[in-house]
């Protein structure tokens, strides 16, 4: 499982130009679910980003996780996160899980977020062509793999 997690201002997700979902301060978490990724896999990299203190203290330095600050979060499936771009230009999603195994593991990400977070956690469309929006603050963009956890 791969993410990009950027602190932001706002972002905010939109399909065929109806508004599916918007959040403030929080995170915007880009997922990707690879053929091997499984529940174990879900829940370590929920609790990292449960836990990731990346938000300002009261003397400024990133010492504050996202409950801290009652942060809100918006996730948002992207399997290009799985691209091999190993040969030629055109990039490979081999990697990538199918729906059928993805989609399941991608909800029980959502929900065991939600539950380390003590919130709902706010989602795009599964599947869908979306337009994803965001003002990234700082700017903090991390990017955790969890077959790269050390």
């Amino acid at each position: 499982m791969r993410a990009v997690i950027q602190r932001v201002s706002t972002a905010r997700v939109t399909i065929h130009s109806d508004l599916r979902s918007a959040i403030g301060k929080g995170f915007m978490v880009l997922l990707g679910i690879e053929n091997e990724d499984t529940q174990g896999d879900a829940d370590w990299l929920s609790g990292k980003i449960a836990q990731l203190r990346v938000f300002g203290d009261e003397n400024g330095l990133m010492n504050k996780d996202i409950k801290d600050i009652d942060g809100d979060i918006l996730v948002v499936s992207q399997f290009t996160l799985h691209a091999s771009y190993k040969k030629g230009n055109r990039p490979s999603f081999i990697k990538a899980a199918r729906p059928e195994q993805a989609i399941p593991l991608y909800e029980y990400f959502v929900t065991t977020l939600s539950e380390k977070l003590g919130k709902p956690v706010t989602t795009g469309t599964f599947g869908a062509d979306m337009k994803v929006a965001l003002v990234n603050d700082g700017p903090v963009t991390i990017i955790m793999d969890t077959k790269n956890r050390e």
